[in-house]
């Protein structure tokens, strides 16, 4: 499976949108492709989409397999049901995604292999794409503006693809522009925002 054979889908349902939204404070609740992404209502959608970059990476995984995958609500309503999300009972904060029974889930429900690497190298990364597994890694959201010093590691998914090289090819499910959504970085740029775990996928 080569690398441009890979959909690049956004966890926003309007790509066009994702700088104003990540950058400016627009009201994601006001995407007028809301409902592209299955998601029941636009409250629903608004509360969601922000932790849905998990998700979107499962996706682009699916679609790349069959040229077919759920939406991205029925695939979180999915993960939802063995525990990949949990929602805190006072302040309803969401927690997520919570790698392991994200893996069994789409395991069992996708017939995709997937495996946790709670501790992952950049080498071992690297021999992951090299056996032709994809890698849904931990890095910094602004992994999408990489010209400017890395602010931290991990709590955003991107879906690295392969590598050529010392270049890393990844899907950023939140990526502001094109070129963001469809991203190469060498190895020890990517390094700097990457939080040394993931799931990968067979």
């Amino acid at each position: 499976m080569s690398e441009p054979q890979f959909p690049t889908i956004t966890q926003y349902a309007s790509p066009d949108l994702i700088a104003a939204i990540v950058y400016e404070g627009r009201d994601s609740g006001g995407d007028p492709r809301w409902a592209e992404s299955g998601a029941p209502d636009v409250d629903t959608y608004r509360r969601w989409c922000g932790h849905m970059c998990g998700i979107a990476c499962l996706r682009m995984a699916l679609l790349a397999r069959n040229s077919d995958a759920p939406t991205l609500f029925e695939l979180l309503d999915g993960a939802r049901k063995y525990g990949a999300y949990t929602e805190d009972p006072d302040s309803g904060a969401i927690h997520g995604l919570i790698y392991a029974p994200f893996a069994q889930y789409v395991g069992d429900v996708h017939a995709l292999a997937a495996e946790v690497h709670p501790h992952l190298t950049v080498p071992g990364l690297l021999g992951l794409l090299d056996s032709g597994r994809l890698v849904m890694a931990s890095v910094h959201k602004e992994i999408r503006r990489p010209e400017n010093p890395a602010p931290g590691k991990g709590g955003h998914l991107v879906l690295v693809t392969g590598r050529e090289g010392s270049t890393v090819q990844f899907r950023n499910p939140s990526g502001h522009t094109g070129q963001a959504r469809s991203a190469t970085l060498p190895v020890r740029e990517f390094a700097e925002f990457f939080a040394g775990r993931g799931v990968s996928l067979a």
